[in-house]
């Protein structure tokens, strides 16, 4: 049986950054689904072949009074494991954070924001009342969001930070969608050895080639010790993805093999990594 979670709130309270929060820890979310259609997809994840064991609903700012409520009844009818969040904020955290985002409230035929907001929370009372967790984000931080949501709702299986671990040819022009970019044309080159120049870096003699030079081993420690301090850093910004992507000159021999040996560290210290050579068949 999948495990619900059904998101309300106030409009600026945080909806959108709960909800990316979830997609991180492995959440299956769905932002904006009309009520009367969450029992028919809690069916779906229930299914004993479904992959969905952890579903969330992000309510709709404009849902209905009552839409919310009816659904969440629905599903614990049929016995469904759902959690009601309510997520509130102060009016006057709310008024800043239209003011500095300059969007408009929701509630925008009302004449002021402060009205406005005042205005939905009396909307909103009904599906506060029923809530199973009360969450207020007057005093949170994007950052103390996502601590927060981890700590309620994350696994020991989750997985912070994913690595996209890849290599180029500088001469195919760089990558532009990398966060770091290493060059590797500091190591002696296996184009010039005859008997290495058709096969490519994910061969073993390639590699042995590449990793038994004097300079591959300092290299990829630095490399590895790097990380080691950026991941848990960007993580407490809140970044979920990281790439990195190793060039050499025509992106098939050095910067493969030291791709793949890198992805091997990663992997082994049980970091979720994928690896893409973007330049190997040229």
């Amino acid at each position: 049986m999948a495990e619900l979670l059904v998101v309300a709130g106030l409009s600026g309270a945080g909806r959108s950054h709960f909800a990316s929060n979830l997609e991180d820890l492995g959440w299956f979310v769905i932002d904006r689904l009309p009520a009367e259609i969450m029992g028919r997809v809690s069916e779906l994840a229930s299914a004993t072949d479904s992959n969905w064991n952890r579903v969330a609903f992000i309510g709709k700012a404009d849902a209905a009074e009552g839409e919310t409520l009816s659904a969440v009844s629905e599903l614990r009818g049929k016995k469904e494991t759902v959690t009601l969040v309510f997520l509130d904020c102060s009016t006057e955290t709310l008024v800043r954070r239209y003011k500095d985002s300059r969007r408009p409230h929701p509630l925008s035929n009302i004449s002021t924001i402060e009205e406005a907001i005042e205005a939905e929370r009396v909307m909103m009372a009904s599906t506060r009342a029923e809530a199973d967790l009360i969450l207020d984000t007057s005093d949170l931080s994007v950052h103390d969001l996502r601590e927060t949501v981890t700590r309620l709702y994350g696994t020991e299986g989750d997985h912070g930070m994913q690595i996209s671990v890849s290599s180029f040819g500088f001469k195919y022009g760089v990558p532009r969608d990398v966060d770091i970019q290493l060059d590797c044309r500091f190591l002696p080159n296996p184009h010039w050895v005859e008997e290495l120049r058709d096969k490519n870096g994910l061969s073993n003699d390639v590699q042995n080639y590449v990793l038994s030079q004097e300079s591959s081993e300092p290299f990829l420690k630095d490399i590895s010790s790097l990380l080691s301090y950026l991941i848990p850093a960007y993580e407490n910004e809140g970044k979920s993805y990281l790439s990195i992507a190793f060039g050499c000159t025509g992106g098939k021999h050095r910067s493969v093999a030291i791709a793949e040996e890198f992805t091997r560290i990663l992997k082994d210290e049980e970091i979720d990594i994928s690896t893409f050579h973007r330049d190997i068949d040229r």
